[in-house]
């Protein structure tokens, strides 16, 4: 069985969004489904931060929680995945659902994140609709 995979193809074609950022936030590969979900063109976000994507109520707490982990090597969240806002291009909010993993360099070093998005906006929204109806239901007002 032949295993040579092309990586580049792979991350091409896959219907996640893949983000990788350095160690300072840049942007360092945005896949075509990152465009898709996040409306930034590749030329438009490599060499950017992730604040482009993080809204301003989270930018703090996600630089906080950036540095951190580009410092101790860790992230607290693991292979957990998170369930977090984040913004379009056009300014529309998004709910996104992604798993982060933690990169190093040779020498053990934290030098980046990878993460992989996938964009759970309509799912999150039919969700609480469903939680709404079911409430009224279960509450009728006279």
């Amino acid at each position: 069985m032949n295993t040579n995979i092309d990586l580049h193809q792979l991350v091409e074609c896959v219907g996640d969004a893949i983000i990788v950022a350095d160690a300072h936030e840049k942007i360092v590969l945005w896949n075509p489904a990152a465009t898709r979900v996040f409306g930034y063109s590749e030329e438009e976000a490599l060499g950017s931060t992730l604040d482009m994507i993080v809204p301003d109520r989270q930018k703090h707490q996600h630089n906080v929680g950036y540095g951190h982990s580009m410092e101790t090597g860790t992230t607290r969240y693991g292979t957990s995945l998170l369930k977090v806002p984040a913004k379009h291009k056009d300014g529309s909010k998004l709910s996104i659902a992604f798993t982060v993993g933690m990169l190093f360099d040779d020498n053990h070093k934290a030098n980046g994140v990878v993460a992989i998005i996938r964009d759970e906006t309509a799912r999150f929204a039919e969700e609480r609709a469903l939680k709404k109806r079911l409430a009224d239901l279960e509450n009728p007002q006279p």
